[in-house]
């Protein structure tokens, strides 16, 4: 199993917002770093649900994947706003993967907190300037990131 930080700004999609739908694509990524982390989920894998662009921003929840990387829908609905011309279905460009909930935190876990855990001070999100909105996590960030908020990363990171 591995691990990701998926973001997204709660006035756009929020967790909850994922927990009404159930499951939801992961789509619109148009970053190519970003794509090629899409493209290496597989089913089962956990994802640290980030709200961005929040006051204050942090991690809200964790998802899971539910659908493997395929070709992303939105890059070929001339109306989508991630509509890519020069996207050939053949070859499609850009990759989405779908995302299930799997738990919402008992509280807010902020980037001031993330930047204070030892097992993150090496990772891009905690880094000024890092924009992607898929990132990989480490097990060491997974579960110092569930145990700062109080939950048992044996009972949550299980299969």
């Amino acid at each position: 199993m591995a691990y990701w930080l998926i973001k997204s700004e709660p006035d756009v999609f929020s967790y909850a917002d994922l927990v009404r739908a159930g499951r939801e694509p992961w789509n619109g990524i148009r970053n190519y770093q970003a794509r090629n982390f899409l493209r290496q989920m597989r089913l089962g894998d956990l994802c640290l649900f980030y709200h961005s662009n929040a006051k204050p921003p942090g991690v809200v929840g964790v998802a899971r994947v539910v659908g493997e990387s395929q070709p992303d829908d939105l890059q070929f609905d001339p109306s989508s706003a991630y509509f890519d011309p020069r996207s050939d279905s053949a070859d499609p460009r850009w990759s989405m993967v779908e995302v299930a909930p799997h738990r919402e935190l008992p509280r807010l876990l902020t980037l001031p907190e993330l930047r204070e855990l030892s097992a993150w001070q090496d990772s891009p999100l905690t880094r000024p300037g890092t924009r992607l909105s898929v990132l990989p996590v480490t097990p060491e960030q997974m579960q110092a990131a569930l145990e700062a908020v109080g939950l048992n990363p044996a009972e949550l990171l299980a299969p």
